[in-house]
């Protein structure tokens, strides 16, 4: 008996082993056909519960209440790892997502460049120094960076000096050739060309193409003072403007400066301003943006004592010529931060040409387009391919279906790159452009908004009552749409609520 006893327990332990791994491979490749059902894209619509199709009561009241018809939503709302959506709505009828588009973008980005890329501004000089004047050229060579902003522009000519260069007995010459753009009308989308977000991209972005100008109530000289950052050269900016009479409201003051910003050659202000107001910020974008950058660098190279006897031009580098020292951009990581949590149009088309750059050899948007195509195929298949157009959502012909956002995103939270495309987020009730959005989801829901005339837009992530965790697409396309904004609030406060 004491023989069998000690028998026994190897004969168990070696079943149990057997048993045991055999439980494990079966776990492992039910685990891999998981995956694998999880990552094959939706085929086409799939069926749908009959409680799926209707739409929660208070989304249907802020609609009723908005005047727009249940027919210009699309919306869609599903686990992040799950199938079946717990709720569709018109979820396969393609829709114009305006800046929820930037979710396409800057996941393809992530994805195909990798959270660390960066980009390089190589400078260049074709003689050497003596004395503190170089006898040639400063060439600068833009390579797409989204964010050569003022600080960094400074640096960047602040290393020029450094180099022991005081005089430059040539010219400045600005190298944008990497990306092949069209001709870009500011005024064309809705007539307002001073509009920041109304930019062109450029190989040699700075600073947006914008001018921030501060206002500095001066109350014993009774105006306000002017401060402009970048400054630019070539260009006259009045010092200060006047104060409005004592005791006036804040208001619309932009109004109330009747600014003028026609002409390239100067910034003019023909009203006042209100001391009521404090100090403030109004960042425009300048006439002449193809200028913009010469009249930067030309600004900044001169406010930090350096001369310049020929001029600021366009040009391009000459072959075989080493650059001297250059500046990097922040991780790619950082910049789809910004434009997601600020929804910043401009440094999304420099990511989308980013795009066609290095995985085409050419940063123009038709290479940008094909690209993403192709990264769309291999990763989702064919079924709802999106309508781009600029990458960046404010386009009239952007479309993409409430079903084939909701299965990218899906693709996201499965990704490697997961934690940097969730950080890019706004966070409801938190920061970015939902910061002052209230509610059960406040501070448990990842989303990216989206607005255009006709269109509002909501994509991204809720964390439940429950603690499941919903991937959330709403789209509202509709000549009423912006009275709308409710619905969808309400769409989120109905997921995050599923007890």
């Amino acid at each position: 008996m004491a023989g069998r006893a000690a028998m026994a327990p190897p004969k168990l332990a070696a079943m149990s082993f057997s048993f045991l791994g055999q439980a494990r491979r079966l776990r492992c490749a039910a685990g891999w056909a998981l995956a694998l059902a999880f990552l094959t894209p939706w085929a086409g619509a799939q069926p749908v519960p009959a409680d799926a199709s209707a739409l929660p009561p208070s989304v249907e009241a802020a609609l009723q209440r908005a005047k727009v018809p249940r027919e210009a939503l699309s919306a869609l709302v599903v686990e992040v790892e799950g199938r079946q959506p717990r709720l569709a709505h018109r979820a396969d009828a393609p829709a114009n997502p305006a800046s929820v588009m930037k979710l396409v973008t800057t996941y393809a980005a992530l994805d195909l460049l990798g959270p660390a890329f960066t980009w390089d501004t190589p400078v260049y000089l074709d003689a050497a120094p003596q004395g503190g004047s170089l006898r040639g050229n400063v060439y600068i060579k833009g390579q797409g960076d989204p964010k050569l902003v003022v600080e960094r522009l400074w640096l960047l000519m602040r290393r020029l000096r450094a180099t022991g260069v005081e005089v430059i007995l040539g010219d400045i010459v600005l190298d944008r050739s990497a990306f092949a753009l069209p001709a870009h009308d500011p005024a064309l989308f809705d007539g307002e060309p001073w509009r920041p977000y109304n930019a062109a991209p450029d190989a040699l972005l700075l600073n947006y193409k914008a001018v921030s100008i501060g206002f500095v109530p001066d109350l014993a000289a009774g105006v306000a003072r002017l401060r402009y950052e970048p400054p630019l050269a070539q260009v006259e900016l009045p010092a200060t403007v006047p104060l409005a009479a004592q005791g006036a409201a804040c208001g619309d003051w932009r109004a109330g400066l009747r600014a003028d910003f026609a002409d390239p050659a100067r910034i003019a202000f023909q009203g006042v301003y209100p001391a009521a107001c404090g100090e403030r910020e109004w960042s425009i974008a300048p006439a002449d943006p193809g200028g913009y950058a010469a009249r930067a660098v030309e600004g900044m190279w001169r406010e930090l004592g350096g001369k310049l006897t020929g001029r600021v031009r366009d040009g391009k580098v000459p072959a075989g010529l080493a650059p001297a020292f250059g500046s990097t951009s922040p991780p790619l990581s950082e910049v789809v931060r910004d434009i997601n949590k600020y929804s910043n149009n401009v440094m999304t088309q420099q990511v989308f040409l980013t795009l066609g750059l290095q995985k085409a050899g050419a940063g123009s948007f038709d290479q940008a387009r094909s690209v993403l195509a192709q990264w769309w195929r291999q990763r989702l298949g064919a079924a709802g391919m999106p309508v781009v157009d600029n990458g960046a959502g404010l386009s009239r012909e952007a479309r993409v279906s409430a079903r084939a956002l909701a299965r990218m995103l899906q693709h996201a939270w499965a990704s490697p790159v997961m934690p940097e495309f969730m950080a890019s987020l706004p966070i409801a009730g938190v920061d970015g452009t939902l910061r002052r959005r209230q509610g059960q989801a406040a501070g448990f829901a990842h989303l990216k908004t989206g607005a255009l005339r006709d269109v509002v837009a909501l994509a991204g992530y809720v964390h439940a009552a429950s603690g499941r965790r919903y991937v959330l697409v709403g789209f509202v396309n509709h000549p009423n749409a912006s009275a709308a904004r409710p619905a969808l609030d309400a769409l989120v406060d109905w997921a995050a609520s599923d007890r």
